[in-house]
This record gives C-alpha cells, sequence and structure tokens, in this order.
C-alpha cells in the first residue's frame, strides 16, 4: 500500500536530507537506457495524538514500495513529516535535484487537501512529469482524485501495482492490464479491475529498502524508530475500520525469517524503538507468541517494541503471553479499548474482540484484565477509545474519559469520523449527524460528529479538557527510560499539549471553553501552514 493505518538518492542533498543510492544487482545496457528516477512522498499533516516534537514515524509503506520495484531506477523517499515548516522548500528541492519521471503521493483523507497543493507544486516544478496517488484515501475514493491532476491511483496494496506501472512506463504500453491502477486516458478516467491481496508467503513482496529515504529524524519520545510489519488484513469488521473496505476479511503473514531480517535491518539503519504496524497481529495468538520468541532467540529483545493489540487476546492468553511480551521487549501496547460501554461497542462493531472468555464462556469485557496483565509485567497501555458515538449523553463520554483517566497511561481517544466507505460513514449520513464535510478536519481528533444529545463542539471541548492532563501523567515514566529527551523536550512538549490555555485559564480565572476556542484556532492555523 502507498499508505498504511510504503526514493534512493545522491549524496548531493547535505545536513538532514543526506542519502545515497545503492545498487541491487547488476545493470544491462537496455536497464540504463529506461532508468527513471522516482520521488516517493509521504504527507506532512500530523495527528493531534502524534506531535512531531515526541512521535515522527516513517511511512513504512513507501520503503516497501522503493523495496519493490526493478532495481535499475532511482528511487527517494521522503517523509515530509520531518520537515513541516520546510514543505515547499524541500520538495522543491529534491524535484530539481532528482529530476523525477514519476512522482507518487502517500495519501489519508485528512490530507488530501494538503496533496492537491504538492500536485500542484509538483506540477509548477516540472509540468511534464507523472505523478500517482496511492493510501487508503486514494483508494477507497478514487474518483476524488479524478479532480486533481494526477495520472495515475494506484488501489490497495500498491508494490505489485506501483512496480507494474513502472515497467508499463517503460515499455510505453500495458496500462490497461495492471491490476489495481486507476489512470487519466484520451478518453477520461479508466478504472482497471482489483488487484487481489498479496499472500505474503513467497518472494513476491521484497524486504523495505531504507537506504531510499533522503531525510533524518524519526523519533518515538527521543529514541530513532522504525516501522516493521509482520501480518496484514482483519477478519473483524469494526464500523469505524478502513481495512475491510481496503482489502476484505482475510490475514496473511510473512515468514520469522523475514520479519527477523527486516527487525535486523531498522536496527542497522540506526532503530532503537520498533512499532509493528500489523492490522490485527493478535488474531493468531500462538503465531504472535513464536513471533516473541524467535526475537528473543535472534538477541533482537534490547531493542524497545510498540504493537496493537486487542484486549480480548491480552486477557484471554495475559498470564503466559505478558510474560513473554515483555522477554522480547515489548514495552508500550496500544490497546484497542474502543469504548467501555456494551451499547457503543455493539455501534463500532468491536463487542467480539474486546470480550474475555473463561472455561469457554463469554466473561464480560477484556479491558481490566488486559490492562492488568501488561501492567503487571511493566508495559504502558496506549489507551485507544472512541467517544462521541450516536446514542452518547454527556454522561457516557464523561464515563470512558474517567476510565482513561484511572486505568490507561498514554490517552489515545478519537471522535468517530466518517472515512470513506467505512460501514459507519452510512449510518451518520442516514441520521443526519454529519455537522463538518471540512476533509483535512477528518484527523480523529476534531469532532465532526454530532450525537443525539450533544454538539460535535461540546464533544470535543470535553475530551480536549481532561485529555491533555492525563497526558502529563506519563512523564515520569518516559523520565526514567529517556531523562535527557524529557529534559530537553517536556517544555515543547506541554506547550503542544497546553496549546490555547493561558496562566489564567490554569488558575481557573478564565472560562476553560475560551482557552478551547484558542486551542481551536491555533490548530486551524497549523492546518493552513501544513
Amino acid at each position: 500500500m502507498l499508505s498504511h493505518a510504503g526514493l534512493r538518492y545522491n549524496p548531493f542533498i547535505r545536513g538532514a536530507e543526506a542519502g545515497r543510492f545503492r545498487s541491487r544487482g547488476p545493470e544491462t545496457a537496455t536497464q540504463r537506457t529506461a532508468l527513471m528516477n522516482v520521488l516517493l512522498l509521504s504527507m506532512p499533516d500530523s495527528f493531534e495524538h502524534m506531535p512531531p516534537v515526541a512521535i515522527r514515524m516513517p511511512n513504512g509503506a513507501l520503503t516497501s514500495l522503493a523495496g519493490n520495484i526493478d532495481p535499475h531506477h532511482r528511487v527517494a523517499v521522503a517523509d515530509l513529516i520531518l520537515v513541516q515548516r520546510r514543505v515547499r522548500e524541500t520538495v522543491t528541492r529534491l524535484v530539481r535535484k532528482l529530476d523525477p519521471e514519476i512522482v507518487g503521493l502517500s495519501v489519508m483523507t485528512f490530507q488530501r487537501r494538503t496533496a492537491g497543493r504538492i500536485v500542484e507544486l509538483v506540477r509548477a516544478l516540472k509540468p511534464g512529469v507523472k505523478i500517482a496517488v496511492g493510501g487508503y484515501d486514494p483508494s477507497l475514493a478514487s474518483e476524488a482524485y479524478e479532480e486533481l491532476n494526477v495520472d495515475y491511483v494506484v488501489r490497495g496494496e500498491g508494490e505489485v501495482t506501483f512496480r507494474e506501472l513502472l515497467r508499463a512506463l517503460e515499455r510505453g504500453d500495458g496500462l490497461d492490464r495492471i491490476c489495481g491502477l486507476s489512470y487519466r486516458g484520451e478518453n477520461g478516467w479508466a478504472h482497471n479491475s482489483v488487484r487481489p491481496v498479496h499472500q505474503l508467503d513467497g518472494e513476491e513482496i521484497r524486504l523495505p529498502n531504507r537506504d531510499a529515504r533522503v531525510l533524518k529524524g524519526y523519533t518515538l519520545l527521543g529514541r530513532q524508530v522504525d516501522v516493521i510489519e509482520t501480518s496484514r488484513g482483519c477478519t473483524y469488521d469494526c464500523s469505524f475500520c478502513s481495512i475491510i473496505e481496503m482489502r476484505g476479511r482475510n490475514f496473511h503473514t510473512y515468514s520469522f525469517e523475514h520479519v527477523i531480517a527486516d527487525i535486523c535491518d531498522a536496527r542497522d539503519h540506526g532503530a532503537r524503538t520498533i512499532f509493528l504496524v500489523d492490522d490485527n497481529i493478535m488474531l493468531n495468538v500462538h503465531r504472535f507468541e513464536a513471533l516473541c520468541e524467535a526475537i528473543i532467540a535472534a538477541g533482537l529483545n534490547k531493542l524497545d517494541y510498540f504493537v496493537q493489540a486487542m484486549t480480548s487476546s491480552i486477557a484471554n492468553h495475559g498470564k503466559t503471553l505478558a510474560p513473554l511480551m515483555r522477554r522480547a521487549g515489548f514495552r508500550y501496547v496500544f490497546l484497542g479499548i474502543e469504548n467501555i460501554l456494551q451499547g457503543d461497542l455493539e455501534f463500532l462493531r468491536a463487542s467480539a474482540k474486546n470480550t474475555a472468555r473463561e472455561d469457554g464462556h463469554n466473561a464480560g469485557n477484556a479491558t481490566l484484565k488486559a490492562i492488568d496483565y501488561l501492567h503487571r509485567n511493566q508495559m504502558y497501555v496506549v489507551g485507544g477509545l472512541i467517544v462521541g458515538n450516536p446514542t452518547d449523553t454527556r454522561e457516557s463520554v464523561e464515563a470512558n474519559l474517567e476510565f482513561a483517566r484511572r486505568y490507561v497511561d498514554w490517552p489515545y481517544i478519537q471522535h468517530p469520523t466518517p472515512y470513506p466507505r467505512t460501514p459507519m460513514t452510512k449510518d451518520f449520513r442516514d441520521q443526519g449527524l454529519i455537522e463538518n464535510e471540512r476533509l483535512e478536519e477528518y484527523d480523529g481528533t476534531t469532532a465532526v460528529i454530532r450525537t443525539e444529545h450533544l454538539p460535535a463542539e461540546e464533544i470535543e471541548f470535553m475530551r480536549w479538557k481532561a485529555e491533555r492532563w492525563m497526558k502529563t501523567h506519563h512523564i515520569p515514566a518516559v523520565f526514567r527510560h529517556d531523562p535527557w529527551f524529557v529534559l530537553t523536550h517536556s517544555p515543547k512538549m506541554l506547550a503542544h499539549t497546553f496549546r490555547g490555555s493561558s496562566v489564567r485559564s490554569a488558575l481557573g480565572l478564565e472560562d476553560e471553553r475560551k482557552a478551547f476556542q484558542r486551542y481551536r484556532a491555533i490548530r486551524r492555523a497549523e492546518r493552513e501552514y501544513v
């Protein structure tokens, strides 16, 4: 996928943008004449919960694309999150230096407007360049990109589709035979058949090419971070999720040999923290246990690992699984709690993956049991919750916020958002609950949906008011692990967390809603700046 919830470069860019080409095999004369320069860009817009001062995560899908094109091409990957305040300058420099024949953009829904602006910039710099877009938003709303000045839309997983696109451009024909591709033809847009999902068990998908990165500075709480993928897919059908619409209900895995080689490559490129970005790695708990054992056997358990997990898997297997995870180096677990109220879980279609079992029978919500196992084994819980569902009242929102205060170490609280083609989007439209159609605000922490009882802005205010204080509770734990990072970055982190607040509002001398309105104005200005 060009973006996943994927360009090798000359040493002519110095400083933070230094990189180099690396040959991946001998080139024939025919290959040299067909060589293309390829520039792959991820968008600079960031999630509110992932401020660049603390978290700058690489787009693993772009390096996967780079690792899966034919080796005679020159490819450069630039994650623009690393240069949020120098986007125009950086893109201009890269286009002029690399002189690409094709530029690829990885786009999520809230980044669509930014993508349009970058397309305009690239076209102005090099009018004849070919531009491809991919990722969740182009895959699920490809018609929206027909209005942008792009040439190709890569739908679904992108490694093979993009490789075949480059081959077709080399030959000068064959676009109509590439599954998963939409393209602008002489008579308008053509949409080829869907590409079947990749099985991942052979050599069709090769390892990422991290040498292709031309920007530096990927960090998670002060440590260099990289992303690893051990599987793709999910068999659940949560109403808020794009995965099922993107690839159907399935689950495919890489071999452990592939995964261990990928971790080693990330480590050799400097990573000290690894984020496992699988859609649902806990679908096969026994495989995950074996993966932990493989990490330990390979001596890779000195790294810090961050994983996304289902509450039911941790609750039902935590007695043996949690100690094993800790021995393997797992430090943070993003727990998909979703909501603590049964009615909301049913709307989110997330009840099954949040149910504990005892003696073969349902034993209620799995969340507290899962959190207890993780805490007893010195792991931290990033609590993923969704508040502001259609029937939510003030009391139900507060119940989830109070739960987060008491039990999670780092809150990741979002609002339901009508992303393209997700099941909940139709529900929201049928009920007339969508208050905001500005896609650049579809970032998960801007409430765009009202409930039957509360306007969207009130729900966002409640979350904002509670969550900023929750985030300060984890500072001592971060300090124990990385004291220098906290000493040098905590002022900026606190300034980001409390944007809009003032001494008067902190002392209770000013209505906090005024601080909230200042925060919203700052957030809007940030979007415009990016």
